[in-house]
Order: structure tokens, then C-alpha cells, then sequence
């Protein structure tokens, strides 16, 4: 599966438009994230509990888009990008959304 955030590929040409793809997800940190994290913001710094959280956040969206757009016959993705918003008040939960444009290219 080809993936950019760009909407072409050199030496590919786009042949089919598949439409919108989407991957969400919600994460809330362990309680483990959660009390180091509470620390953290205490003395400041790099909180790498909620790195980590976030960075699995985005692979589990990021594997839901590519299985998204396998499911609609693409083989590839243009245009990808992320979007991240509180769910839960006081940062309890964090949604993840990963979305671009499906899309059948083939080589020039």
C-alpha cells in the first residue's frame, strides 16, 4: 500500500478514485501513564508515558485507514493526514483520527 500526505506519486498516475478512509481511535492512558504522567506535570518536563501513548494511538488509526482502504479496493492512500481532540474532559481520552483519499494508481 503507497501512503503520502502529497496527492500524487511520481511515476504513478492515478486511475480510480475510491473515496474518503478513515482510522479512529480512542485512547485513555494506563493508570501506569497515568500516575507518572500526573508527576510529571507536577515538575515539568517531557511526559514520554503519554509519547508512548500517543504514538501507539496513532499506528493502531494509522493500520485502521490501510485496512479501510484494502477493504474498498485501493492501493494507495493520498492526502493522509492526522487530526487529535479531547473526548473526555480533563484529557481522560484522546481520540485519534487518520484519513486520506483511496485511491487505485498504477506506474506511468
Amino acid at each position: 500500500m503507497l501512503v503520502t500526505t502529497t496527492f500524487s506519486f511520481d511515476g504513478y498516475r492515478i486511475k480510480e478514485y475510491k473515496g474518503v478512509v478513515r482510522g479512529i481511535i480512542v485512547r485513555a492512558p494506563t493508570i501506569a501513564q497515568g500516575i507518572v504522567g500526573g508527576l510529571k506535570n507536577i515538575v515539568g518536563g517531557q511526559i514520554g508515558a503519554y509519547t508512548e501513548m500517543c504514538e501507539q494511538a496513532r499506528g493502531q488509526a494509522y493500520a485502521l485507514l490501510i485496512e479501510h482502504a484494502r477493504a474498498m479496493g485501493a492501493n494507495a492512500v493520498v492526502g493522509l493526514r492526522y487530526d487529535a481532540s479531547e473526548v473526555v474532559s480533563r484529557g481522560s481520552a484522546t481520540e485519534v483520527l487518520c484519513y486520506g483519499t483511496a485511491v487505485v494508481v498504477e506506474q506511468a
